[in-house]
């Protein structure tokens, strides 16, 4: 998969409806979320977003893709994502694997928002 495409994989993950979010979920992804339970694995990951309101933009910066080995790619960014007047903004990684030709899970994902600063 190419950059290109990489890089709208992972928009849709924050913008796209509950079907698409569960056609790229793979069902052994963990995920590192900033709200309770905060560590979710599997179908209880999928399961959390499905119910999560899609957000109506993300603005993906910062952008990182690394290929360790064949069939895997790693993502790294910023996001600023948008719904209703509300604004979220994170870090990410997100992690993929080839399932077949054409054919990627997302197999781990976290978000980390902006810490505050100890003074």
């Amino acid at each position: 998969m190419d950059d290109e495409r990489v890089w709208a994989f992972e928009e849709s993950l924050w913008t796209g409806d509950a079907l698409n979010y569960q056609e790229k979920i793979d069902d052994e992804c963990l995920m590192v979320l900033p709200a309770p339970p905060f560590v979710m694995g599997g179908s209880e990951a999928i399961e959390a977003v499905t119910h999560t309101p899609r957000w109506a933009t993300a603005d993906l910066t910062e952008r990182r893709v690394s290929r360790p080995q064949e069939g895997l790619i790693v993502v790294a960014y910023h996001a600023k994502a948008e719904r209703d007047g509300e604004t979220y903004q994170a870090h990410c990684t997100s992690t993929y694997r080839r399932l077949s030709h054409e054919e990627w899970r997302v197999v781990q994902h976290q978000q980390t928002p902006p810490l505050a600063l100890a003074g």
